[in-house]
């Protein structure tokens, strides 16, 4: 799977799904690094076929009233350290990639997974 991870998450979380057989950019990486606007990570999104990985809710709010990005996971987590973070991820990336397979849209906060379809 492909992915897009947004500039108020770890460079680190890309780098967990990368190193667990995904493709996986942040948006440091970008020429405007983390001050790419959302519309530009949106259309690269679509371009490519990423996935969106954010905590920002205009992306929510483009996914819910335009149908764009047409997927995405949302981090509910609140204030949490990196490291907990990438746990969550390391202990439940395959059922993260199964729901985000076969639904739209995904929240993941600290004790679980809520999948909209």
């Amino acid at each position: 799977m492909k992915f897009i991870v947004d500039a108020q998450l770890p460079k680190s979380l890309s780098h967990l799904l990368n190193y667990s057989g995904h493709d996986s950019v942040h948006t440091i990486d970008f020429p405007e690094q983390n001050n790419t606007k959302d519309s530009e990570i949106i259309a690269l999104s679509e371009k490519e076929g990423r996935i969106i990985i954010t905590k920002d809710s205009d992306f929510l709010e483009s996914f819910l009233l335009k149908g764009i990005p047409q997927k995405l996971i949302m981090i509910n987590t609140g204030n949490i350290k990196n490291s907990e973070l990438l746990s969550i991820f390391e202990n439940n990336i395959g059922l993260i990639i199964k729901s985000i397979e076969e639904n739209s849209l995904i929240e993941i906060n600290r004790t679980e997974l809520i999948v909209h379809s």
